[in-house]
C-alpha cells in the first residue's frame, strides 16, 4: 500500500501500524470509504459484504496467536459513512482483533463514521478486541464517531475489550451490547478523554444469562475545559453470576460529567457490584511531583497519562 502522509499518521495513532506493506497476519485498511489494502489468511478469511458497506470476517475454529486489522482512516471534510463489520470466531479459536478510527479534517463540514462491530464469539474462543479512536486537522467541521458493538458470547469464551478514545473526538455516542451463556467472561477497559466542547456518550448493556457467566466493566474518563461526559452502565444478572463495574473520572476546568449505574439482579444467586467515584486531581500529587522539576501544567498531564493508561 502507497499510504500518504495524513493516512500513516492516522494508522499509527490507532493501529500501532509503522508501515502498511509489513502488516502481520489478516488485515483490511480502509480510507475514505474505500479498501486501500486487504489481506487474508488460510485461517481468517475477510469477505466484503453485499448490500450494505462492510465486511464478514470468519475466524476457524482452533486458531491460535493469529491477528486481524481493519483500522478505517478519514481525510476527507464533509465525508460520512456507516460500516456494518461482523465477525464470526470459530470454536477454542484465540485471536486479536484492531479496529479504530482516525479522522483528520481540515475543513469546515463534518466528518462522521459510524461503526457497528457484531461479534460471535464460539465456545472457549478468546479473543482480545482493541479499538482506538482519535481525531485531528485544523478545520472548522466536527469529528463524529458513533461506534455501536455487540458480543454474543458463547458458554466458557472469552472476550477482552480495550476501547479508547485518546482525544480529538468531538461528539461520539458509543453503544456496547453484550449476552453471555455459562461460563463466559468478558473484560472492558474503557478510557475516554474529552476536552474544549466535546460531547461523549457512552451506553453499557450486559446481560449475564448463564451460570458462571462474569463481566467486569471498568471505565475511567477525564473531562477538561467545557467538555461533557455521560456513562449509562448497565449489568443485568439472569442466572448466578458475578458482575462488577466501576466509573473513576477526573473533572477539570468547566467540564461535566454524569455516571448512571444500574444493576438488576433476576437471580438470588446474582452478585452485582457497582463503584463510582468523580473529582479533581489532588493537590498534593501535583505538588509532590512539582517538586520533583515539573510544571503544574508538566505534573496535570502526568498524572492524567498515567490515570488512563
Amino acid at each position: 500500500m502507497e499510504l500518504n502522509n495524513i493516512q500513516a499518521y492516522l494508522l499509527r495513532e490507532i493501529a500501532d501500524i509503522e508501515d502498511g506493506n509489513n502488516i502481520q497476519g489478516a488485515f483490511n485498511i480502509r480510507s475514505d470509504s474505500m479498501s486501500i489494502g486487504r489481506q487474508s489468511t488460510k485461517n481468517i478469511e475477510i469477505v466484503s459484504k453485499t448490500g450494505v458497506s462492510g465486511m464478514d470476517i470468519f475466524i476457524k475454529p482452533n486458531t491460535v496467536g493469529e491477528s486481524v486489522h481493519i483500522p478505517v482512516v478519514m481525510t476527507q471534510s464533509g465525508l460520512k459513512e456507516e460500516v456494518y463489520n461482523d465477525f464470526y470466531i470459530g470454536d477454542n479459536a484465540d485471536v486479536e482483533i484492531v479496529a479504530g478510527c482516525g479522522i483528520d479534517n481540515c475543513g469546515s463540514h463534518d466528518s462522521e463514521h459510524d461503526g457497528i462491530h457484531r461479534f460471535y464469539v464460539g465456545k472457549n474462543a478468546k479473543i482480545k478486541y482493541v479499538e482506538k479512536h482519535f481525531g485531528s486537522g485544523s478545520g472548522s467541521g466536527k469529528r463524529i464517531l458513533n461506534p455501536v458493538t455487540e458480543v454474543y458470547m458463547e458458554e466458557g469464551s472469552t472476550c477482552e475489550m480495550e476501547m479508547v478514545q485518546i482525544k480529538g473526538v468531538d461528539d461520539t455516542e458509543r453503544k456496547t451490547v453484550a449476552e453471555l451463556k455459562a461460563g463466559a467472561k468478558l473484560i472492558v477497559r474503557e478510557r475516554l478523554m474529552t476536552h474544549h466542547e466535546q460531547r461523549a456518550f457512552s451506553d453499557y448493556a450486559v446481560s449475564l444469562n448463564g451460570e458462571g457467566a462474569n463481566a467486569d466493566v471498568v471505565s475511567r474518563g477525564v473531562a477538561r475545559d467545557n467538555s461533557y461526559q455521560k456513562l449509562d452502565l448497565k449489568i443485568v444478572g439472569n442466572a448466578a453470576c458475578k458482575g462488577h463495574t466501576e466509573c473513576d473520572s477526573i473533572i477539570m476546568d468547566n467540564g461535566r460529567i454524569l455516571a448512571v449505574p444500574a444493576l438488576e439482579a433476576n437471580d438470588v444467586d446474582a452478585s452485582l457490584v457497582h463503584e463510582a467515584a468523580i473529582g479533581k486531581i489532588a493537590g498534593d500529587q501535583i505538588i509532590k511531583l512539582m517538586t520533583l522539576g515539573l510544571t503544574e501544567a508538566e505534573a496535570e498531564e502526568q498524572i492524567i497519562n498515567g490515570f488512563l493508561r
